[in-house]
């Protein structure tokens, strides 16, 4: 699986993650046919290579020669739809313009069918958004992990006036992101960086595990103290194994309403998606009300879909995530006889070289009402068994 992490030393604009693909191996004539699929004419894209605290990187400008500079949401979603663009690059596209619009509609109070969209509404914008998508489809990124986001500090002047920073837009948009501040006095995360960054992401934190093959530096326009650039890195992930990742995602949610009933199909559907165990606690809560804290662990790689099936499933409207390290044992599935038949056990080989065996509950129950037998003389017919010197751990 191709991965691509975006490290974003000094925040992101949609133009500084353009030159990060474009750095890291996207080629501009690549770029520039994908983008013909908007059947858009008043655009350039113009690249250069600079240097950022002696850094080389790429920055890129997108030179508009445009009369409609205030669009409204509906404009840009029609141009998309109406494009040559591949299927889910407008499925993606469309998501990012929709998140923009709405975040401005609920800023200024007005109905997202009315609100005109400003220094978002520009060909810039949906250049931009729609070259980063573009730009990783055409290599094949198929997962995507983001850096906690640093954002500055000071004032910026809008179509509005002078507002605080991060503008309020961003701060919108990345509701649910790890963030962290910074003492510089300038727009580090721009709206459109910020909504193509949580779009994209499946996960935030560090680099993750992969075999590097390309590395990209994209650049903004100002010069900081620090290198203002988008470092992008793309590889390939570590083989799987069979043994299980020593850090987990652990995911949770408090629940107060939900019917019990739907408890045992939100936890088959976790599972299915890859959920390496989902447990129930009962809590008490505010006002002393009954309630239930769901529990997910998981693959880090996995954290996106198990959130989403969360939010899907059940009534919650937030879900807490962090990363927790594990030691586990080297384990197998061996089927071992018994007196009263085949039982799948778990076997897991502790330091010292013993071995602890766990019989698979459903194959033992099975055998229990298939001959008549106590459940537990058929667990430990398996737990014996195992336990044989012939009966070793891969």
């Amino acid at each position: 699986m191709r991965i691509a992490y975006f490290d974003c030393v000094a925040g992101a604009s949609g133009d500084m993650l353009l030159g990060a693909l474009l750095d890291a191996g996207l080629s501009l004539e690549t770029l520039r046919e994908r983008l013909a699929g908007l059947h858009l004419p008043g655009f350039d894209i113009q690249v250069r290579r600079v240097m950022k605290n002696g850094i080389g990187a790429t920055k890129v400008n997108v030179v508009v020669d445009d009369e409609a500079p205030e669009r409204h949401l509906s404009e840009l979603l029609e141009i998309v739809a109406h494009s040559d663009l591949a299927a889910n690059v407008r499925e993606q596209g469309a998501k990012v313009l929709t998140r923009l619009g709405e975040v401005e509609a609920g800023i200024h109070g007005a109905p997202i069918e009315t609100v005109h969209l400003h220094e978002l509404g520009g060909l810039d914008t949906i250049v931009d958004v729609v070259g980063v998508l573009a730009g990783m489809d055409a290599l094949g990124i198929e997962h995507v992990i983001v850096s906690p986001v640093p954002l500055g500090r000071g004032t910026i002047r809008t179509a509005h006036g002078e507002i605080p920073l991060p503008a309020p837009a961003t701060l919108a948009l990345l509701r649910g992101a790890p963030v962290t501040g910074s003492e510089i006095n300038a727009e580090l995360v721009t709206p459109t960086g910020a909504a193509l960054l949580t779009s994209m992401a499946n996960a935030y934190g560090s680099i993750p595990a992969m075999t590097l093959t390309a590395v990209g530096y994209g650049a903004g326009g100002r010069d900081l103290p620090i290198p203002n650039v988008v470092r992008l890195l793309i590889g390939e992930s570590a083989p799987a194994t069979d043994l299980p990742p020593k850090v987990v995602a652990v995911m949770e949610t408090n629940i107060d309403d939900l019917n019990p009933e739907l408890y045992e199909h939100v936890m088959a559907r976790l599972f299915k998606a890859g959920a390496l165990d989902v447990f129930l606690t009962p809590i008490q809560m505010k006002k002393n009300r009954p309630a239930t804290l769901l529990r997910v662990i998981c693959r880090p790689t996995d954290s996106a879909t198990m959130t989403g099936i969360l939010f899907e499933e059940t009534s919650t409207l937030g879900v807490r995530r962090q990363l927790m390290e594990r030691e586990t044992l080297p384990r197998s599935i061996r089927e071992i006889e018994t007196p009263f038949g085949p039982v799948h056990v778990k076997m897991a080989r502790l330091p010292d070289g013993r071995i602890k065996a766990a019989p698979e509950y459903d194959d033992c129950r099975r055998l229990a009402e298939a001959q008549g037998v106590p459940l537990r003389d058929v667990y430990l017919a398996a737990e014996l068994a195992a336990a044989t010197p012939s009966t070793d751990v891969a």
